[in-house]
């Protein structure tokens, strides 16, 4: 029987944006789960930060009968590196396009300490948007895909990309990397760095969102992976 799936979604974004994914893991029989983080939030709405998602996917995790596996897309790779340390109903980790960091490491210094130029601090530097997202995340999408994502993207904590990682579950959890080649929001350079953290690494030709551009494709990745 395969393991149940939670799908970890990364900044800007929510597990609204995994259901073409979930619907292809569907057909193979694969079981998900997607969960909300706290450092998105619309405008208007209390934000939380690193720490706090890292004890929302553990407890998502807990809700699930059975062994499971876990996927962290971009940021979310974070809240799984912190979060699931002991975790023993959790046979993988996968990081897609993912941040693998290191005790006493932040995003922001995986970032070289320099806000990316599609970065937008809102006014009190409590939170960011970005710029130009279609061209970021989206730019294997199509357009009709790309502007519904657009419309869906949030705000996101700046706090939680200066809060600094404390344990690494994917130094005990067996873990698997998917580099996304054409990705534009985390260098293919970077990916391959923090992959070396893993013990398996695959590709896909696709932007930084292949759940959304080549959902099928990314179902049967993870189908083998698991």
């Amino acid at each position: 029987m395969k393991p149940k799936i939670l799908l970890v979604h990364g900044a800007w974004h929510n597990g609204a944006g995994f259901d073409l994914l979930r619907g292809e893991l569907d057909k193979l029989g694969i079981n998900s789960k997607v969960v909300e983080l706290s450092s998105v939030a619309k405008e208007n709405e209390p934000i939380g930060d690193m720490y706090q998602d890292a004890q929302i996917v553990p407890s998502a995790v807990d809700s699930i009968s059975g062994d499971c596996v876990v996927l962290g897309h971009s940021y979310g790779g974070l809240s799984l590196t912190e979060g699931l340390v002991g975790a023993k109903n959790v046979k993988k980790l996968i990081f897609l396009t993912a941040f693998v960091l290191d005790k006493g490491e932040t995003l922001f210094q995986a970032c070289g300490s320099v806000d990316p130029a599609w970065w937008v601090r809102n006014s009190d530097n409590t939170r960011l948007t970005t710029e130009n997202p279609a061209a970021v995340f989206y730019n294997t999408c199509s357009k009709e895909i790309a502007d519904k994502a657009v419309a869906q993207l949030r705000t996101h904590s700046l706090l939680s990309f200066n809060q600094e990682i404390t344990k690494t579950a994917w130094s005990e959890i067996d873990s698997a990397y998917i580099i996304c080649e054409q990705d534009q929001a985390i260098p293919v350079f970077a990916q391959e760095a923090m992959s070396g953290r893993c013990k398996e690494v695959v590709r896909i030709n696709t932007d930084h969102s292949p759940f959304l551009c080549a959902p099928a494709e990314l179902a049967k990745i993870i189908n083998d992976l698991i």
